[in-house]
């Protein structure tokens, strides 16, 4: 954004912790030679799946099942790893990620879904329709900033308000009217990452003035950048 001219006011509303227990995932660890399938959501997924194996007995080695990553971001924490990434679905929603994996007989199979704390719950639920057995492990967690709050009175509360503000998940929407308050987006437009944010972003009074396509950062910038064409 930067670059377009652009000058960008940092406002974090989530920040990414270790899971409340860890148990879960290292049990799973421990059994990874067990599962068919990987599948991950985020590339924070794969930084905590990570570091939870380096505390592990085991390391890539007990690694056998095929890897699935929702979208690009992701897909290059695995590859900078030297692990091939089987699928990565057309669109960075679970839905697509779902569809991606209509060729594959999930029957039977073993999935594990490191992921976060608090995620919609379409992948897992669509596989298991499928017959696969898929087990859920909470990699990490997001939680509000303790100084949010303060950081939004000060970015919102004086004179020179923001043009846009970028949503990059749910949560972030969440998070924000937790600390802020929908009014203090008044006069301002929001741009979402895509639709499920952007639904996040409707389902609590937003409008929504662009929505990035694709659904990454990338694409993000560049739909601000079409709309002050």
């Amino acid at each position: 954004m930067c670059a377009a001219g652009a000058e960008t006011i940092e406002l974090p509303v989530i920040e990414i912790q270790p899971p409340a227990d860890p148990a879960p995932l290292a049990a799973a660890i421990e059994h990874l030679h067990d599962y068919d399938w990987l599948i991950f959501t985020s590339a924070n997924g794969v930084r905590y799946f990570l570091e939870a194996l380096d505390r592990s007995g085991r390391d890539l080695r007990s690694l056998r099942g095929r890897l699935c990553a929702i979208g690009p971001a992701t897909a290059r924490a695995l590859e900078q790893l030297h692990l091939k990434v089987d699928v990565v679905p057309e669109e960075y929603v679970a839905e697509s990620l779902v569809a991606a994996l209509g060729s594959f007989d999930l029957r039977g199979k073993r999935v594990l879904l490191p992921r976060a704390a608090v995620a919609r719950d379409v992948v897992p639920v669509e596989l298991e329709k499928r017959g696969a057995m898929v087990d859920v492990v909470e990699a990490y967690r997001t939680v509000v900033p303790d100084n949010a709050a303060a950081r939004a009175r000060e970015v919102f509360g004086g004179k020179r308000r923001p043009d846009w503000i970028t949503f990059t998940s749910s949560s972030t929407v969440k998070n924000f009217i937790g600390v802020a308050g929908r009014e203090a987006l008044e006069g301002v437009r929001v741009a979402s990452i895509g639709p499920v944010t952007s639904e996040t972003a409707r389902a609590h009074g937003l409008e929504v003035a662009v929505e990035a396509d694709p659904f990454t950062m990338d694409g993000l910038v560049a739909a601000i950048v079409g709309a002050e064409r």
